[in-house]
């Protein structure tokens, strides 16, 4: 299809694809003169997009003309929704259009409807933090893209120190392989532990912290993971992971359920024999305490999403959960 659309919040996996459909479909000799990034800051840039794709490519190869931060299928005027109508049927098979955003296409739209027609839709969402197996499967896959042999408890600690962040987990593999070049003996979590900088786990001890009701523990490890310039929305990525682990266990020890590999599967834990330590960790602690914690975490997200004061938030945050978990 000559229409491309990709959404979702994995940037960096939207970048490579990108250029991977940049390499299969330009001549590079030619790449310069058919290949157009039309930039979002211009009004009239949708407009500008299709008058390009419908420009002939020069050369050999075809033309590539992308156009990012697209919000034509989250609003549309009926202007727009005419240019879309009339272009769309038309583009040579040997143009190509590309629109990529963050946000999820809103079916209802026409410009969504019309574009489903001709275009190519795929989705590149994060893999929600508690998915640990489907985030070993991500580490397993890129390792092998990148060329890094790893050791299973190598995996689980690279898991552990990037959590759904696939931008970090290629930086780091990268990393990895230089440091590994010439050999064929896997990684273990000795040169991992080595080489990579786990703030994934302090972001857990922020966990721990709160769920005690330490405030002033927690505030302390929130300064630290700031000071390291832990990415914000990364620190409520693990919370919430880790909040709705620690919830799903509880949940399952009130039922009655006893095995641990039930409660590893309902909680999406990789490893059941780490439910043990899960167990104790909810012991002294509420299931109404933690189902209170949640909108107090999907707040905060949404707060930093807005664009609010990230510091402000976060310990405005911080404490607010930990008198929730100290019962007040």
């Amino acid at each position: 299809m000559p229409i491309h659309v990709y959404w979702g919040e994995d940037d960096f996996a939207i970048e490579k694809e990108v250029s991977l459909l940049r390499d299969r479909l330009l001549d590079p000799l030619w790449a310069s003169f058919n290949y157009t990034v039309v930039s979002d800051e211009d009004t009239d840039a949708p407009i500008q997009a299709l008058n390009l794709v419908m420009t002939p490519p020069f050369g050999a190869g075809g033309r590539l003309v992308w156009l990012p931060n697209s919000t034509i299928c989250q609003q549309c005027p009926e202007s727009l929704l005419s240019e879309l109508e009339r272009t769309l049927p038309v583009i040579a098979p040997n143009s190509y259009l590309l629109l990529t955003s963050g946000n999820k296409p809103d079916e209802r739209l026409k410009s969504t409807k019309l574009l489903k027609k001709f275009a190519e839709f795929r989705e590149f969402s994060l893999t929600p933090p508690w998915k640990t197996e489907a985030l070993i499967q991500s580490v397993n896959q890129a390792a092998q893209t990148v060329g890094v042999k790893l050791t299973p408890g190598g995996v689980e600690m690279l898991v552990e120190a990037v959590g759904n962040d696939t931008r970090l987990l290629y930086n780091e593999l990268e990393k990895l392989r230089l440091y590994a070049e010439g050999s064929t003996k896997p990684l273990d979590t000795d040169v991992i532990a080595q080489l990579v900088r786990n703030t994934t786990q302090s972001s857990l001890k922020l966990a721990e912290a709160i769920r005690t009701g330490d405030t002033v523990r927690a505030l302390m490890i929130l300064t630290d993971l700031i000071d390291a310039c832990e990415p914000p929305l990364r620190i409520v990525a693990t919370l919430i992971g880790q909040f709705r682990t620690w919830l799903w266990v509880k949940l399952m020890v009130e039922s009655g359920e006893r095995n641990l590999q039930a409660i590893a599967k309902a909680a999406e834990v990789a490893n059941f024999n780490r439910v043990y330590f899960l167990q104790k960790d909810v012991k002294f602690i509420s299931v109404k305490q933690l189902i209170s914690c949640l909108p107090i975490l999907l707040d905060l997200e949404v707060s930093l999403k807005q664009g609010n004061s990230e510091t402000s938030v976060l310990q405005t945050k911080v404490i607010e959960l930990c008198l929730v978990c100290r019962g007040k």
